[in-house]
């Protein structure tokens, strides 16, 4: 097996020294992690290695040598100090690199050192940009991609476990990075951090800062949950309520968001620690389109302009359902239809209307307050606003829904019964108790009586079934409505946004894989890499990292919904009670 070094770019400037990093025995690879240089004292580099590897668990050790002198007497005998050092230190292989002005590239030599004083094998060494590589999170291959064939000029990695214990070795060794050349001490690293620290003091500064604000943020979100959960918001009526109505399920919703966010517990893994960032980056959006929504509002007297509106709207559609309940009572279509039961069902249906338009002239002068009190809920963002839209429409159009209940349970009431008259006629029943058809025998009587039954339901049918269609189709066209509204929330609920920008601007943050690209080749010495990270596709970061979140319609196929249409059973905008939530 080859002897494989992955060795940082940053360290390819630093003064000679020890190389420091970590031996993976089971992939025959090191990790070159940094650059000890000089002035050190061996004991005290072993010292601090050692805390090292107790403070991260990651088995840090010094591996080898790193050569970057001229060619003088000085630099020899540094190199022959150098090799001496693996008597102290005693890695096993003992890892030489050293510049090498003569070669194209910035490059370097390596060989094995074993007791008996043979050269190893054949060696291959990779360089990585290890701050790309720090703060990158690997994602396992999916597709095709990692059973593509290796290329001279693009190599893919075909051993995943390796590649992943080298961004694990990189990525748990933070407590390494501390320390750089320039700190006052023993030992003086070289690594992705010794150029620039400045960012990280004030990332930590900016956590500091806002422990406070998430504790007050905590007590305030621990308190209004305290009273969603009280006992007088429990009972059946409110219960009820509160679970059919989206603005509540929104804000619950919301709520869980802004309490796991303004935790201040420390985040298991960096999965969980991406979830807090996309959900931050959702709340932030969906407050922020919320108060431009608001300041739209509130200009110009928009509120004003709309409750205005409203009234007129109303009564108009009034009058396109009496209009289509008066076409529904006369010829339809040029179909014959029962005389006395189009008149009952149309007299009954329009006093509904009646009803309807009674109770909207009655709440007429609320209108405008509710809508501007409705209006300051879009500071609590977006989504809420939409939830409130579809509630208001779900409210507006509560007599359509009535009307296509009614023409169901009817529609449904006379399917059921010619299905099982039609099960009379051939002589079978339907067992309650197995569940099943069974044959059985009818005497004179009860067939007669079913014969005319059937023959009722089955004239009586098409009217039944003419106001079935209509209301049907005026109640799935609000239930796409509100679908729509419900679909631009999910979106927001669930869109990884904070992940997206991380792959438009940093898309080495999320690796799928890497990429070898070969930087030189030249008999008697090593194959030099260069490793590349490959980012994550768009598709595949959404569907990584979207967000769980609740659904406000039925998650019934189109064939089981075509069914319920068909036989008349009700179709309902929300989650049934026995379902579990996402």
């Amino acid at each position: 097996m080859a002897l494989k070094i992955f060795f940082p770019i940053c360290c390819s400037s630093a003064e000679s020294g020890l190389l420091v990093g970590r031996w993976i025995p089971e992939q025959n690879c090191a990790v070159i992690l940094a650059v000890a240089h000089f002035p050190f004292i061996p004991g005290q580099v072993k010292q601090y290695l050692g805390e090292v590897r107790h403070a991260t668990g990651v088995e840090v050790s010094v591996l080898g040598s790193w050569t970057c002198s001229k060619p003088t007497e000085e630099g020899k005998s540094l190199d022959r100090f150098l090799e001496d050092l693996g008597a102290i230190f005693s890695h096993d292989p003992w890892i030489q690199l050293s510049k090498e002005p003569s070669s194209k590239f910035w490059s370097c030599a390596a060989a094995r050192r074993r007791p008996g004083g043979g050269e190893g094998g054949e060696t291959i060494l990779v360089y990585y940009d290890q701050r790309k590589t720090m703060l990158s999170r690997l994602h396992p291959p999916r597709g095709p991609e990692a059973g593509e064939a290796a290329s001279p000029r693009d190599l893919e990695v075909e051993d995943a476990s390796e590649l992943v214990a080298v961004f694990d070795t990189v990525s748990r060794s933070k407590v390494l990075f501390v320390k750089d050349r320039y700190d006052e001490g023993p030992v003086k690293l070289t690594h992705w951090q010794s150029d620039g620290v400045e960012a990280s003091i004030i990332v930590e500064l900016m956590k500091q800062a806002s422990v406070p604000a998430c504790l007050l943020l905590t007590c305030l979100l621990s308190l209004v949950s305290r009273l969603c959960q009280s006992r007088a918001l429990t009972f059946w009526p409110l219960s009820f309520i509160w679970s059919k109505l989206s603005t509540c399920q929104q804000l619950r919703h919301r709520l869980q968001h802004l309490q796991d966010v303004s935790s201040t517990r420390k985040a298991p893994d960096q999965a969980q620690l991406m979830r807090k960032a996309n959900i931050f980056v959702s709340v932030l959006l969906d407050v922020t389109l919320g108060i431009l929504l608001m300041s739209w509002l509130y200009r110009k007297n928009r509120i004003g302009h709309l409750a205005n509106a409203l009234i007129p709207m109303a009564d108009h559609v009034a009058q396109q359902l009496q209009d289509l309940l008066q076409w529904l009572m006369g010829v339809p279509a040029g179909l014959k239809m029962n005389r006395a039961l189009d008149q009952v069902l149309g007299r009954f249906f329009l006093y509904h209307i009646h009803l309807w338009i009674s109770y909207i002239h009655l709440m007429s002068p609320f209108i405008e307050m509710i809508l501007w009190y409705v209006g300051l809920s879009a500071c609590l963002g977006l989504t809420v606003a939409l939830s409130i839209l579809s509630d208001i429409i779900a409210l507006l159009t509560f007599h359509i829904y009535c009307f296509y209940v009614y023409g169901a349970r009817l529609y449904c009431m006379k399917i059921y019964g010619l299905s099982s008259l039609w099960r009379l006629f051939r002589g079978k029943k339907w067992n309650v108790l197995r569940q099943r058809v069974d044959s059985c025998s009818y005497d004179l009587d009860q067939l007669f009586i079913g014969t005319l039954l059937f023959t009722i339901l089955l004239f009586l049918l098409p009217t039944t079934a003419l106001y079935y269609l209509v209301f049907t189709l005026l109640r799935l066209l609000v239930v796409i409505v509100q679908g729509l509204t419900h679909l631009l929330v999910d979106l927001i609920n669930s869109l990884p946004l904070y992940s997206i920008l991380l792959r438009l601007c940093r898309p080495y943050r999320l690796a799928s894989g890497v990429k070898l690209r070969v930087l030189e080749q030249e008999a008697g010495k090593p194959l030099r890499l260069l490793m590349q990270i490959n980012p994550l596709n768009y598709g595949a970061v959404v569907q990584t990292y979207r967000l769980p979140t609740y659904s406000c319609y039925p998650k019934d196929s189109w064939g089981s919904l075509c069914k319920k249409l068909f036989v008349g059973e009700l179709i309902y905008p929300w989650k049934h009670k026995g379902e579990k939530q996402d």
